[in-house]
């Protein structure tokens, strides 16, 4: 195997091509640990970035002044607030509909607590983010699958189905949305959503639309708050800055509720406002108010990189199927073609040591698929595919 390339330090502007190698290798987070040093890992949604300057001026300065206490105010909600208004055209995030949350995923759990009962159904667009199974298990509800389409967008006549199926037990049943969605990298469009509000009205069904992913679309693309749409009042959004941002070891997030769910989010326990990071919301305060810039340099960098993998592809993989999304910083590699079974991150790991998410795991669906995390420098790329490559000879 051909020794590893290293990703320089540059004046570039792209994030993603400031740390070298032996840079990210000294991390300790999860992304880095998990495996032997050997394995190049492009699998959870870390990005291989450095903070962004007003993020880490943010933190700096509130340690220095011995700022370690407990969470306070609404300034990260006014903050989400004036980033929808400038970013999405949206003014209708009211600071007095959020909640704080620990994270995207337990303000989930939360939301679903005040809309469902033990054993009643959550539909979910498979292939899909595997926390949603997960999580929703482990609070005794149950996942009903409404797979996307052959394209990866929403299925109407499948979503009905889940719908149908979900109202017909009598108990009160949510839709877990993905918007973007993880793994496929769709962008939901206004129409589409739109389209998902009078559905699930028509069937008492409850919308929770996880929007972690927001802030990371194309250079060309727009994001749609799922909130913002004719029919969405009575909907709960989770937002957050942690993966546009990289700040998921800062803890903080944002329930939003729709004017119609206002009361509802309401009865959301005290309790749980003690679980994000007080230095948490801080940074995420930080990178929406001031953080404009970095983000759009690494949304340029994630365009060049979905262009650049698509080229490696076609070179050196041309079974894999892969098409290039407007939202996330993730690739859905179709792998079938390969012959390498249902798990085919089994053997791009052990025969080339490169670290993808199994298709597997995220539900119908992702059987001989993997999940490729695009938010690294094209160098380190480069070097995964060629290694998905060798994995083959």
């Amino acid at each position: 195997m051909d020794p590893e390339p290293r990703a320089t330090p540059d004046d570039d502007t792209n994030p993603l091509r400031r740390l070298s190698l032996d840079d990210l290798r000294l991390r300790t987070s999860m992304k880095w640990r998990t495996y032997p040093d050997d394995v190049l890992p492009l699998w959870v949604a870390e990005m291989d970035v450095p903070l962004a300057v007003p993020v880490a001026e943010a933190i700096t300065d509130a340690v220095a002044l011995g700022d370690t206490g407990y969470p306070a105010g609404t300034a990260y909600a006014r903050a989400l607030a004036d980033f929808a208004r400038a970013r999405w055209d949206w003014d209708g995030l009211a600071v007095e509909r959020t909640a704080i949350v620990p994270d995207v995923m337990l303000g989930i759990v939360e939301v679903l607590k005040l809309l469902t009962g033990p054993g009643d159904p959550v539909v979910v667009n498979c292939p899909v983010y595997p926390p949603f199974y997960q999580f929703v298990t482990h609070m005794d509800r149950r996942v009903v699958e409404a797979p996307l389409g052959a394209a990866g967008r929403i299925d109407f006549a499948s979503l009905e189905r889940a719908f149908r199926h979900a109202a017909a037990d009598g108990g009160r049943a949510a839709y877990l949305l993905c918007s973007p969605h993880n793994p496929t990298g769709t962008v939901h469009d206004a129409e589409e959503l739109s389209a998902v509000a009078a559905l699930a009205d028509r069937y008492g069904v409850r919308v929770v639309a996880d929007e972690i992913h927001a802030p990371v679309v194309a250079l060309d693309a727009g994001f749609v708050p799922y909130l913002s749409v004719p029919g969405a009042e009575n909907g709960l959004s989770l937002m957050s800055a942690s993966k546009a941002w990289n700040l998921a070891g800062l803890k903080a997030a944002l329930a939003v509720a729709g004017p119609a769910a206002a009361d509802e989010l309401a009865r959301i326990p005290e309790e749980v406002s003690h679980g994000p990071s007080h230095l948490g919301i801080i940074a995420h305060t930080a990178a929406l108010r001031d953080g404009g810039d970095w983000l759009d340099a690494v949304r340029a960098g994630v365009d060049d990189n979905r262009r650049l993998l698509a080229g490696l592809l076609a070179e050196r993989l041309p079974g894999v199927r892969y098409r290039p999304a407007a939202g996330t910083y993730l690739a859905w590699l179709d792998c079938r073609p390969l012959g390498l079974g249902d798990d085919p991150a089994a053997a791009f790991l052990e025969r080339g040591r490169v670290a993808l998410s199994p298709g597997t795991s995220f539900g119908t669906g992702g059987a001989g698929h993997v999940r490729l995390n695009l938010a690294t420098s094209p160098e380190l790329l480069t070097e995964a595919v060629r290694r998905m490559a060798v994995a083959l000879t």
